[in-house]
């Protein structure tokens, strides 16, 4: 074919001629494989495609009151084939690639179920959905206002309205959309680096060490940023915590920033947890910032605080109920609990940065995160780098220049806004209440029954952790010897173990398709260190922390009945593994090279102060590996 004559290969409806080369024919074909980019009358064929692939997803759910799990295999997932894969050689349908794409969704875990209460996993809420939708179909990217156009508004929006709720000044704060509480804490840690390093740091590396000063509740996530950053994990201090509320320390916390400004090395940043994924520990940044200013760093600048609020953080959405007034109706129980969860929550406002996660207690599909800084044009000041040759700055707001990453999906932003818009502060309000009426209900029937006792009565996030133990055992009396006193510790580990065997017990039920004492198998989880023991401050008996079984009741299905089954088949779990029926676990997955192997983890170790733990033995703290 000569190239002159290309123009004479297609119809006036672009159609291919018949005598046009292959490619040209299946090139034309093709435009069907992507969404039309004009207007048609009726129902657009993209929407119709889309509904399909959904109503025929949809097919993969339980009937009402059927198994926690989608489709009829929840024995995986198997990954023993992965490597077989190829490219095909000749294209497939739609329809042929939905239905693999479906396949995949076999047996997984049911986030809108009421049976699924593993851990921060909420549904998405509809809204959430299709607004990221929308962004896969157009494809706007927010490294700039020319490549999203007004969709660069939602992420715009959000960081007023959260600043908002924090406290801040919307007209100075400023905020953008990551990957996860992960790429949260990461901008959190290169912020407070920059600023405690100074800007050349950016040039130069990193050539001086510089602190991270975290409670020892902190996500796991601080590893990550150390070492992603090139501070270094050993550059981690983490500060001990209050037995009783699990928060940092404040007297541990002077004493560590008083020795590093008198030995005159850095503090990147001190991290605030706001509400911990199974204690809900919350920090006092207040009085973080009260030692920040007492101890400035030697460049003269102040270390960051960053407050980890991706799980706290929507408890800001009760600043402005009537507490007095309760026009929601909320019991007295709930009424207390979320004030109280407010107050600690609303000293975000002395933070510098703060991270928050839609897709944990907002509702949104994953993942969407926001990194919200109190002085956007300060992080801008410190963090924007030259311009590409390629792009211009047609519009005046251009976040590519200082933001991590480059192109950035405008699903995050979307979601996020989207959810804020749809929930307003009474849909947030009342879907935490719910939370913590649901949560009072579960605790009302552990404390009835004898052989239980809920590990955690003095928090009110979104978690109860209980401990289950055998019949006619005086549970409240039995953990608090195991609690206090040393002489316990046999007793602790055989009950550690059944609270393991009954975690791992249930994760069989949920799976095997069948009921139990008439109930289909709930999915929860347990941990295997909410807290350390009261003789056991210093961490170093690794044996002597409590496990607990773990509740989270994210779902809105969720109400007092799915309360009810779940205590009653966790006992009938108890009641089987002390009858002697326990098997312990399989690996699932069938791993293959490359897949299958188990490197050995980095593991440091500081001798400054404090205490650095770094090995993450079970991200999912819980279930079997």
């Amino acid at each position: 074919m000569d190239i002159k004559e290309l123009y004479k290969m297609w119809k006036e409806d672009g159609t291919a001629e018949e005598f046009a080369p292959e490619w040209v024919k299946i090139r034309s074909d093709m435009t069907n494989a992507f969404p039309a980019y004009h207007a048609v009358e009726g129902v657009d064929p993209f929407a119709k495609d889309v509904g399909e692939a959904i109503n025929q997803l949809s097919k993969l759910k339980p009937k009402a009151n059927g198994p926690a799990y989608l489709g009829d295999d929840p024995k995986g997932p198997y990954y023993g084939d992965v490597t077989s894969a190829k490219l095909p050689e000749k294209r497939s349908t739609l329809e042929e690639v939905n239905q693999k794409a479906v396949d995949l969704f076999t047996g997984m875990p049911n986030w809108n179920h009421p049976l699924t209460m593993p851990n921060v996993i909420p549904p998405a809420n509809k809204a959430g959905i299709i607004a990221a939708m929308m962004t896969d179909l157009y494809s706007p990217n927010i490294i700039e206002g020319e490549y999203s156009w007004n969709v660069e508004k939602s992420e715009m929006e959000s960081a007023a309205i959260l600043a908002r709720l924090i406290g801040w000044d919307p007209q100075k704060a400023g905020g953008v959309y990551t990957f996860g509480g992960s790429g949260c804490y990461f901008y959190g840690i290169k912020y407070g680096l920059t600023q405690a390093l100074g800007r050349e740091s950016r040039c130069k590396g990193i050539r001086e060490d510089a602190k991270l000063l975290v409670s020892q509740q902190g996500h796991y996530c601080k590893l990550n940023s150390s070492d992603w950053t090139g501070l270094g994990m050993d550059n981690i201090i983490e500060i001990e915590t209050n037995s009783q509320t699990n928060a940092m320390d404040i007297e541990k916390l002077e004493a560590v920033m008083e020795e590093l400004h008198q030995q005159k090395i850095p503090i990147a940043a001190v991290v605030c947890t706001m509400g911990t994924t199974d204690a809900f520990a919350i920090d006092s940044p207040k009085a973080v910032r009260e030692l920040i200013d007492k101890y400035p760093n030697p460049n003269g600048e102040k270390a960051l605080l960053y407050c980890d609020a991706v799980i706290g953080w929507s408890w800001l959405t009760f600043r402005d109920y009537d507490f007095d007034g309760n026009p929601l109706g909320f019991s007295p129980e709930t009424l207390k609990n979320s004030r109280s969860n407010l107050e600690k929550i609303k000293e975000i406002e002395y933070a510098d940065a703060v991270g928050c996660d839609f897709h944990k207690t907002g509702w949104a599909p994953y993942n969407c995160s926001i990194f919200v800084m109190r002085d956007l044009n300060h992080f801008r000041a410190l963090m924007t780098r030259p311009g590409s040759a390629y792009l211009q700055d047609r519009v005046c707001y251009n976040p590519g220049l200082f933001t991590l990453e480059v192109s950035r999906s405008g699903s995050y932003s979307m979601a996020g806004w989207a959810t804020l818009q749809y929930f307003g502060a009474e849909g947030f309000q009342s879907m935490l209440g719910g939370i913590l009426d649901m949560e009072e209900y579960l605790r009302h029937l552990i404390e009835k029954e004898e052989s239980t006792v809920c590990v955690n009565s003095d928090d009110h996030g979104f978690v109860t952790l209980f401990r289950v133990y055998p019949k006619n055992v005086d549970a409240k009396n039995q953990y608090e010897q195991e609690l206090k006193d040393p002489k316990a510790i046999k007793e602790l580990e055989k009950n550690n173990a059944l609270q393991e065997k009954i975690g791992n017990t249930l994760w069989e039920w949920f799976r095997d398709g069948k009921t139990h004492d008439g109930q289909y198998g709930p999915y929860i989880s347990y941990t295997s260190g909410f807290r350390k023991t009261d003789y056991n401050s210093d961490g170093s008996n690794p044996k002597a922390v409590i496990y607990a079984l773990k509740s989270f009741p994210m779902n809105i299905n969720i109400n007092a009945t799915t309360m009810q089954n779940l205590l009653k088949l966790v006992l009938h779990a108890r009641d089987e593994i002390m009858a002697g029926h326990y098997e312990e676990p399989e690996q699932t997955g069938c791993c293959q090279p490359p897949y299958n192997e188990n490197p050995t983890p980095v593991v440091c170790g500081s001798t400054e102060s404090g205490n650095v733990r770094h090995a993450v033995e079970n991200l999912l703290s819980g279930i079997p590996k």
